[in-house]
């Protein structure tokens, strides 16, 4: 028996106990993580400068600042999220007590990814802490560093047996992915997302898929372009390009193309300085298989900023391409690097055309002063998100679900979205053994007449809320009626 397979049987037996199921332990387990980010701050800060090259306020910033807001709304919501949700009745079930229960799947596993070991990891285990599964978790072996933090120190805060950190490499993945789970949460590319949904289809397992793709980001010429440039400088070059819903290429007119690079370039000067290979918050590519194929996607394309790259660093600037076609080599898969590719259109009919003839993306940016163009582009093209006049932020609002579609992921999480993936939610239906005359239209032998009760019953559309305050009304004329008569007649 392999210790994958140990381990998820261990967790599944601990599941089976129902400790995770009060809301009582699961805040415990909830603030337990909150603690662990707190008070482990400067290891989880020097293991991503170590894998990525991260500063300190860099990793807080895009790393566990996040998370510590995930949690603690978690905490806060918790009682809310995990209650009874009742819904609208029928006249059939007018009397009965209907409603929805979220209740845990079980054991859910969470394959984590590189870019952002911490974030990405430990976000899906919040939801699934607080709707009260178990859950094993798999940081990828690429940010190693961060993995091994991990598995150190994190079940000196967690339930163990509950939830066990997993390290280890494509080996140990596809042997966990062999075992038997209730949900896989996955992050990473497309190209892996397939082999974990096959995987899981093998035991009918529910996934949600957190992908990638070509986020396109169209600049109408009209818009303020200082401004735009200086938001898509930021949210492309954050993480040295490695972040799944940075701009991957810029669709503009030609008459603005000049103008989109020289405030790119401004914007690269301001963040980064004008040597940002000896800038502390600008980071590095995970390692150098990653390095080449990044170096690789600029052939064919002209460097118009940027280009110089180290690879005993692992180091590439950042980096602006123009004279790029649909056809070009960085235009054929996810970039996940700081390359800017800028492709002209005609205006928005070709762009959006362009955005369609692919695959869908995870975020779909538009910069416009002309609130009809943005919702032109939120009505024709179809991505996870669409952003308007900004990049990444909308990761931050926790009442948006974040996920993908199509070939950019399925399913999403953060907040209640994420509680509600990670739950069952299970229908209720609680009728008394009383009224029995009314149920005979059900009971054999189906006549004219019962089947015309069934259809007043089942299709009349009745405004279940409105009759209860009509009888409450009827019920009130009457008393005072009652009133009348009885005391001041």
């Amino acid at each position: 028996m392999s210790r994958e397979q140990l381990v998820v049987e261990r967790v599944r037996k601990a599941f089976q106990t129902g400790r995770s199921r009060p809301l009582e332990h699961r805040v415990l387990q909830l603030t337990g993580l909150l603690r662990f980010v707190s008070e482990r701050r400067t290891e989880i800060t020097e293991a991503a400068k170590r894998d990525l090259g991260k500063s300190e306020h860099g990793t807080e910033l895009f790393e566990t600042l996040g998370l510590e807001g995930e949690i603690k709304l978690a905490v806060e919501k918790l009682a809310e999220w995990a209650a009874p949700r009742p819904v609208e009745k029928n006249l059939l079930t007018i009397s009965d007590e209907v409603y929805v229960q979220p209740e845990p799947l079980g054991v859910v596993l969470i394959i984590g990814a590189w870019n952002y070991p911490w974030a990405v990891t430990l976000q899906p285990l919040v939801a699934a802490i607080a709707a009260g599964n178990a859950a094993v978790i798999k940081p990828s072996e690429i940010s190693s560093h961060s993995a091994r933090v991990m598995e150190e120190l994190l079940s000196q805060y967690l339930d163990e047996d509950l939830y066990p950190v997993v390290t280890g490499g494509v080996s140990e993945t596809q042997e966990l992915l062999k075992q038997r789970f209730d949900h896989i949460f996955y992050t990473g590319s497309s190209t892996v997302g397939k082999l974990v949904m096959e995987a899981a289809a093998r035991h009918l397992t529910p996934v949600t898929l957190e992908l990638g793709g070509k986020s396109p980001c169209y600049i109408d010429k009209d818009c303020d372009i200082t401004v735009a440039c200086r938001r898509i400088t930021w949210g492309k070059f954050v993480n040295c390009g490695q972040t799944c819903i940075a701009p991957d290429y810029i669709l503009c007119e030609p008459c603005i193309q000049n103008m989109v690079l020289e405030e790119i370039k401004k914007s690269i000067k301001e963040f980064y300085t004008d040597n940002p290979k000896t800038f502390e918050d600008y980071g590095r590519i995970v390692n150098q298989r990653h390095f080449k194929r990044v170096m690789a996607l600029m052939e064919g394309s002209t460097v118009a900023v940027g280009g110089d790259a180290d690879e005993s660093q692992c180091y590439i600037a950042p980096t602006v391409l123009k004279d790029v076609t649909g056809d070009s080599n960085v235009m054929q898969e996810e970039i996940f690097g700081p390359l800017l590719p800028i492709i002209t259109v005609t205006g928005v009919d070709e762009a959006i055309r362009f955005i369609n003839e692919r695959e869908k993306p995870l975020v779909v940016y538009v910069f416009s002063h002309n609130n009809k163009l943005i919702k032109r582009v939120i009505a024709e093209t179809s991505s996870g998100a669409l952003l308007a006049n900004d990049c990444l932020v909308h990761f931050t609002v926790s009442a948006l679900p974040f996920g993908g579609v199509g070939n950019s992921g399925m399913g999403c999480y953060h907040s209640r979205h994420g509680f509600d993936r990670l739950s069952h939610l299970r229908s209720c239906l609680i009728k008394q053994l009383k009224m029995e005359g009314i149920n005979s239209m059900r009971y054999p032998p189906h006549t004219a007449k019962k089947l015309g009760w069934a259809r007043f019953f089942l299709l009349k559309q009745v405004n279940v809320g409105r009759l209860r305050r009509m009888a409450l009304l009827a019920a009130a004329v009457g008393l005072a009626a009652f009133v009348v008569q009885r005391f001041l007649r």
